[in-house]
């Protein structure tokens, strides 16, 4: 979860910050997941958001292909979001409708990775901070969502357990043979645990931090199309 933006009652900047009385942050709204997987042989998908806070918001919703800093008017995906902008009251849900309509141009041999963006713009505090200066942030969730073609109904559960491991002058490589992406979280090694990052399809990854020596031991964890850890031990090569 990252700020987006900042909303500021109307007083100067400078004034706001010598003089702050209370600070408001009310990150109310939450995805449903902590990824999204949009299998190629359906139309569109449905992900639910919720407002969990007291208040209502307004909510703007977005797809990226990685560029984490592009504004939604600035970014082309083969896909359709709606509602883009809409209100969520206290306590109630939304469905975004996500609908594929060019996917036929992207890779059909492997997992292609966007990200999904929920925006929560809180609305004006209530009677009770009218006399008083407050500084609103409007906070952004931001998920991984995975195409995956059509052609790879099966296996995906399975490919974290075909990784390969092999000890280069870099450091310890993870080599994924898989169409996959693999969303590694730690491994282990020697006792000593490091947080890691996914490695892509066809694709490998090397940890130029960790000292492995072939024969020994690398425990991998990672998180699977429904959020959950999974582990297992590999032997580095």
């Amino acid at each position: 979860m990252d700020v987006r933006k900042l909303i500021f009652s109307p007083v100067a900047a400078a004034c706001l910050i010598s003089s702050l009385c209370s600070f408001q942050v009310q990150a109310g709204v939450v995805i449903n997941g902590t990824r999204v997987i949009y299998p190629g042989n359906e139309k569109e998908i449905t992900v639910q958001v919720s407002n969990n806070g007291q208040r209502p918001v307004l909510v703007q919703s977005w797809l990226d292909s990685g560029d984490s800093g592009a504004t939604p008017d600035e970014i082309t995906t083969p896909f359709i979001l709606t509602p883009p902008i809409n209100r969520l009251d206290a306590g109630k849900a939304q469905s975004l409708r996500i609908s594929g309509v060019s996917t036929s141009a992207l890779p059909q041999d492997r997992e292609s990775l966007f990200w999904l963006n929920v925006l929560e713009i809180p609305g004006r505090p209530g009677s009770e901070m009218k006399n008083e200066n407050y500084l609103q942030l409007a906070v952004r969730s931001r998920i991984k969502l995975f195409w995956r073609p059509a052609a790879l109904r099966e296996g995906a559960a399975g490919a974290p357990q075909a990784l390969g491991w092999s000890v280069t002058e870099q450091g310890l490589k993870a080599i994924n043979p898989t169409p996959y992406f693999i969303s590694l979280a730690t491994i282990t090694v020697g006792g000593k645990t490091m947080d890691v990052d996914m490695v892509d399809p066809f694709s490998h990854r090397t940890f130029p931090h960790v000292k492995a020596s072939r024969g020994s031991t690398v425990q991998a964890e990672w998180i699977d199309d429904y959020g959950a850890i999974r582990s297992q031990n590999f032997t580095v090569k």
